[in-house]
């Protein structure tokens, strides 16, 4: 058992490292795994390539620091081609997280800010963190207030379907907030509530109105 156990352990990190194979196994004997993860017993290493050359595999040495060294018989070619499938699927797999954008005038009027809420809330939906920024111009510098009010307003707005990341800061002429979507669990208490309201409107990165 500790043969097998030895095998399903370091055969998983084989992808990671280019370990010895064959010839270049440069070693007197080794403990050996056979192509099913049994254990054989202790090989010289004459023994053990001529066991994998007779299978029509590979020795590969998949635990040189052991005593002695592990080597498992496997078609390594076949191995390597299953592992790089395997990473392609993965990363297609991945939910891949990005940071929209909104933009908000300090004195937005009701209309616009419903309209730009939903798509805030279409973004929200799909996974995206969005960036929420208000812009100031002139005199309204003077009154950073008012920016802040439209943030807070949001933010209590969409408080079933996401979270304040990053609190309101002003940068420049401009103040920024981060909000990112609450976890699904979190989520299905409200029955997508946001998402569904967000659906149906067109896609909208930004606005400078």
């Amino acid at each position: 058992m500790r043969g097998r156990d030895i095998a399903q352990k370091e055969v998983s990190a084989i992808a990671a490292q280019e370990p010895r194979l064959n010839e270049e196994i440069a070693i007197d004997e080794c403990r050996l795994i056979d192509f099913d993860g049994n254990q054989m017993g202790v090989f010289s290493i004459d023994q053990a390539q001529s066991i994998a050359d007779a299978a029509g595999l590979d020795l590969v040495e998949i635990a040189p620091n052991a005593d002695p060294p592990v080597c498992r018989v496997m078609d390594y070619g076949k191995f390597k081609y299953d592992q790089a499938i395997k990473a392609k699927q993965a990363r297609k797999n991945q939910t891949k997280i990005e940071i929209k954008e909104m933009k908000f005038r300090p004195k937005i009027d009701v209309g616009d800010y419903q309209t730009k809420k939903k798509h805030v809330l279409r973004f929200l939906s799909a996974g995206n963190k969005v960036k929420i920024t208000i812009m100031f111009r002139g005199r309204e510098m003077v009154h950073p207030e008012q920016g802040l009010s439209i943030l807070e307003r949001l933010a209590d707005d969409l408080k079933d379907v996401a979270v304040i990341e990053n609190q309101p800061k002003m940068e420049g002429r401009n103040m920024h907030m981060l909000i990112a979507p609450l976890p699904q669990s979190a989520k299905k208490k409200e029955s997508g509530k946001g998402g569904k309201e967000a659906s149906s409107e067109p896609a909208e990165a930004s606005s400078d109105n």
